[in-house]
């Protein structure tokens, strides 16, 4: 019997997904578990899977096109089964009936392209595996560039999204999609090389999450922001003792766990706001912002009051890495009471960061800097490093916030607390 496949929803706030490759096509053969198309969502790329065996009789959404959530992307059904009733009358997207909203379901994996989007699956033009970034795989799709054709410069020859940038620059796109990812749009006078003057980029799906969520968080949040400056003398002696021992602690890991200690003592900043009440939460789960090429994510470092050092710097390592790989899976990105955001590798002294909601408060990491200082009435050189504490004010007040702030400052100026 034929059924639809839907756009599945794979996180909370998903509302649209975008085909990057259809993995089989029309007519080729599917049992359950097998892989239909690689799906961009608003957090991560997935592959997404068929529970149903059959035929791809039809395909609606083509690649590069984004689809909402339950909207009608493919027809799966046995090789004479009569598929006109299935077929939408609205075109690609529209909405499939709610008895056939779940013909599909989506694990997040590492995108890894084996052929050219014309070329059979069993079969590469060249005959080789192909890898390439969730990026450089959507780049590739709109640009119409075999992936074969190209020399990979990431780790073990990986594509990443140079690799395509390049790769359309030196020729001429074979073909487009009708969601380019770049659209150039000459202004009435040109640069000296003859370029165009603005240069239109499509907002990838992260982006425009971010875009939704800071206007959610900014506007109707009312923060208020805290600063305090911490000596950091012990804290930067503990860590170059640490990697004299070949240890992979590093500072921020250490910042993490006293953040994570400071918040146990102060469950008022460990909150969110829930309109007529607010939720204090008994455990600490940490969101650490992780840079994406097209935006960021905040993966989660759950109970990280609770675990040592080792551990949090084990487990922060692993989900950067999946973060960037685009393998994040929805319960590692959600359910964090709390984040840290730390630009200081990036040499920024000191910035206020936007609260991720439903979160009360986001903590602001600057620069380890080697600073003039007075001690004791002399002239020294030490440590010191920039926090500053975004808060909901509607969760809590200046003094909540500054009695957090002392507690985590004297974690860190004072480590052997934390042990």
């Amino acid at each position: 019997m034929a059924s639809r496949v839907v756009m599945p929803k794979l996180s909370d706030t998903m509302e649209e997904g975008r085909i990057l490759r259809w993995i089989k096509k029309e007519g080729d053969p599917v049992e359950t578990g097998q892989a239909l198309a690689e799906v961009e969502t608003d957090k991560a790329t997935v592959e997404m899977e068929a529970y149903t065996n059959g035929v791809i009789r039809k395909l609606i959404a083509k690649d590069g096109d984004t689809i909402t959530v339950g909207g009608l992307i493919a027809i799966i059904g046995g090789p004479d089964d009569d598929i006109s009733a299935l077929l939408p009358s609205g075109g690609a997207g529209a909405p499939a009936p709610a008895v056939a909203a779940a013909t599909a379901h989506a694990t997040p994996t590492a995108v890894a392209a084996r052929v050219a989007p014309s070329a059979p699956e069993s079969a590469p033009a060249s005959g080789r595996s192909v890898k390439a970034s969730p990026l450089a795989l959507r780049m590739a799709v709109e640009a119409g560039v075999d992936l074969n054709s190209i020399q990979g410069s990431g780790p073990l020859g990986r594509i990443v999204k140079r690799d395509i940038e390049q790769a359309v620059a030196g020729a001429a796109p074979a073909a487009t999609t009708a969601r380019p990812a770049v659209r150039t749009r000459t202004a009435a006078a040109a640069t000296r090389d003859g370029a165009a003057e603005v240069q239109e980029v499509e907002l990838s799906a992260v982006r425009r999450t971010i875009a939704k969520r800071l206007i959610q968080s900014k506007g109707p949040i009312p923060h208020f922001y805290l600063t305090v400056e911490v000596a950091m003398d012990r804290v930067w002696d503990a860590y170059r003792a640490l990697r004299d021992q070949k240890s992979t602690i590093s500072v921020n890991d250490i910042i993490v766990k006293a953040t994570a200690l400071a918040l146990r003592q102060h469950p008022d900043v460990n909150a969110s706001f829930g309109g007529d009440h607010i939720k204090q939460f008994a455990r600490v789960h940490i969101g650490m912002a992780v840079a994406l090429e097209d935006g960021l994510i905040t993966p989660v470092l759950r109970d990280a009051d609770l675990k040592p050092l080792e551990e949090i710097s084990a487990e922060a390592r692993t989900l950067a890495d999946r973060a960037r790989a685009r393998k994040l899976q929805p319960n590692e990105y959600t359910g964090a009471t709390f984040s840290i955001s730390n630009l200081g590798m990036m040499g920024v002294e000191e910035f206020s960061a936007i609260i991720n909601p439903p979160e009360a408060a986001i903590l602001a990491v600057g620069a380890v800097r080697q600073v003039p200082v007075v001690v004791d009435g002399e002239l020294a050189v030490g440590y010191r490093m920039k926090l500053t504490l975004s808060v909901d004010h509607r969760v809590a007040d200046g003094a909540s916030g500054a009695r957090f702030l002392q507690t985590l400052k004297r974690f860190l100026e004072h480590p052997l607390l934390m042990a």
